[in-house]
């Protein structure tokens, strides 16, 4: 006879947090978000914390480099996606992980004999407005001379004019020798009143910029997560197919945890994938698996030796698979059970594997409830795709402007790995859609402000961690009439704006 759950199957929005006393010392700038990546053993510490705990989605629409490096900034990581070659996922991994130890590889490169023109067309391709001039106009190339915008004035100058008329040549240049500190290369910056540094090699190549933004970025920035060699953490999402190949590739590229990229967790060919990884890389290789909704889901993936555990079937908001298949389970009722399979799990083994909320978060107290219900750290696809640092097109559609966002069980993404069940390379039909959903800005401030509720909400349970959130916090079920108790009603309101779904 088949096995029947007793309880509904529950989403975040079925419950409320109910407040705990609330000391002088629970203020936000007294909360701590540091939350475990990795499993690691009682009475050590792991191996991978993050400062804040989001990460970006296995998603094209969501995590490339750009993505890694905006959300490293705020201390947490992006899992770049999988469904691409393993050459385009490595060259991202490498550009995230040479972005930052304040030394920037210099992607913004021109020959002498090129013209003003050419200047412009970059300037206006990348942004970017220092632009290194060498021999083959490589980053590899010589380095001639350097290019900024005080060095030409566009009104007063022949569009055809070469770089080499107009540049700062290399004799005049003010740089800084390859092996030096950022601390010496930022003394350079500031007794030069510099905007860049170029770092240069004993043979005159240009090895690096240090810029004088990204001095001040890392002083605005105070939670951004750097690993043992001051360069952004970052992950990376594989598959059960191509494994032996791609993550060879991604280790060798500096990805500091991978995460197998599944719509269903609970097979032989997650087992298969990281008793791969375990034989050739022991422990020295940080993957996650999943994802799963229920304690045996997590007992199998924890007893394969997976590094964390991802939890969601369906929850997304692009995820048609319970309409499609008719598997999933509330996201709600899935991280309670495995939340307490993984205590258990601990308890019995000494040993402690992090936990993952992947889908159903709607609103920015679902991340709060999530932490609460045992989550260790959240993955995010649709919140992340609404801002500036995510891939995808900025549209206007009928006044209003959004971005593209599309699942990878869609014909657009056709990842047909992550719904792998063997047989023909190849999609048999969609578990995904593909959508629009609200700009919202710059990653940053939305963080930001998502964060400071989170924290709100916790001091007013009396915690500062969120170690202290799910060991303390009280949830009560909340009625369909409550919900709407909850919101703004009764009343017209001014700004409709107040109603919109963050």
């Amino acid at each position: 006879m088949a096995h029947y759950f007793n309880e509904p199957s529950r989403t975040f929005n079925e419950y409320l947090l109910v407040p705990g006393y609330s000391s002088k010392d629970c203020r936000i700038e007294n909360v701590s978000l540091k939350t475990p990546i990795v499993k690691y053993k009682k009475g050590e510490e792991p191996k991978i914390t993050a400062n804040i705990p989001l990460v970006s989605a296995v998603m094209q629409a969501v995590s490339d480099d750009k993505m890694a490096v905006a959300l490293a900034k705020e201390g947490g990581i992006s899992f770049i996606f999988g469904s691409q070659s393993v050459e385009n996922q490595v060259e991202m991994v490498k550009r995230v992980k040479s972005y930052k130890a304040g030394f920037v590889k210099s992607d913004t490169n021109l020959r002498p004999d090129q013209t003003l023109t050419d200047v412009l067309e970059l300037k206006a391709r990348t942004g970017h407005s220092t632009i290194a001039v060498t021999e083959d106009g490589t980053a590899e190339g010589r380095i001639l001379g350097l290019v900024t915008s005080r060095d030409y004035r566009v009104s007063r100058m022949d569009p055809d004019t070469k770089i080499s008329e107009f540049m700062t040549p290399f004799e005049k240049l003010i740089y800084a020798k390859e092996g030096c500190t950022l601390s010496e290369a930022n003394d350079i910056l500031w007794d030069n009143k510099l905007n860049a540094v170029p770092v240069i090699d004993d043979n005159q190549r240009l090895t690096h910029f240090v810029f004088r933004k990204d001095y001040d970025n890392h002083k605005s920035n105070p939670n951004e997560l750097l690993d043992s060699h001051k360069r952004y953490v970052v992950g990376a999402g594989v598959n059960t197919r191509d494994y032996e190949e791609r993550i060879p590739a991604l280790v060798e590229a500096g990805a500091d945890v991978l995460c197998i990229d599944s719509s269903e967790g609970y097979s032989e060919w997650q087992l298969d994938t990281i008793k791969w990884v375990r034989e050739r890389y022991g422990d020295t290789v940080k993957i996650g698996a999943g994802n799963v909704v229920d304690k045996d889901g997590f007992n199998f993936l924890a007893e394969a030796g997976a590094d964390f555990v991802k939890i969601g079937i369906g929850g997304g908001s692009i995820c048609i698979t319970r309409e499609q298949k008719g598997i999933g389970r509330g996201q709600a009722s899935a991280v309670i059970e495995v939340a307490e399979a993984r205590d258990e799990y601990f308890k019995k083994t000494g040993v402690y594997v992090p936990i993952c909320s992947d889908g159903g978060i709607v609103y920015d107290y679902h991340m709060t409830l999530a932490l609460a219900m045992g989550a260790d750290f959240i993955m995010l696809g649709r919140y992340f795709a609404r801002f500036d640092e995510s891939p995808t097109n900025k549209l206007n559609i009928n006044g209003n402007y959004v971005k593209e966002y599309w699942g990878e069980g869609s014909n657009r993404a056709r990842n047909w790995q992550r719904y792998d069940l063997g047989g023909d390379a190849k999609m048999k039909f969609e578990e995904g859609v593909d959508s629009y959903v609200p700009y919202a800005g710059s990653l940053h401030d939305n963080v930001n402000l998502s964060l400071n509720k989170v924290k709100a909400t916790m001091c007013n349970c009396g915690v500062l961690s969120i170690q202290e959130l799910q060991k303390d916090a009280k949830l009560t079920l909340v009625s369909a009439t409550s919900i709407v108790e909850g919101g703004a009603h009764d009343v017209i309101l001014r700004d409709s704006s107040q109603n919109a779904i963050r």
